[in-house]
């Protein structure tokens, strides 16, 4: 992996509020919870959210998430498009 990629750690956090609403701590080490926060994040996050994902975890996941049909075809062909 790129050593200068910025990627979410695999520990809990306390994610912003724009982000995650429902609880206070979110367990990156677990798949189910980094999926749900990743998805939140592809939502609803900011630039400085977005910068933090590793967007080759993003392209393996995005077709798992369940987001909205606009977001997933925004960022399906944003994805793409980086290796055109």
């Amino acid at each position: 992996m790129d050593a200068h990629k910025n990627t979410l750690p695999h520990y809990k956090i306390s994610p912003p509020r724009h982000i995650v609403w429902s609880t206070d701590i979110v367990d990156l080490s677990n798949p189910f919870e980094r999926k749900q926060y990743i998805q939140q994040v592809l939502t609803h996050g900011r630039a400085e959210d977005i910068k933090k994902l590793d967007l080759d975890e993003v392209a393996q996941l995005l077709d798992e998430l369940n987001l909205p049909k606009d977001v997933r075809i925004l960022w399906k062909a944003f994805l793409e498009s980086r290796h055109a």
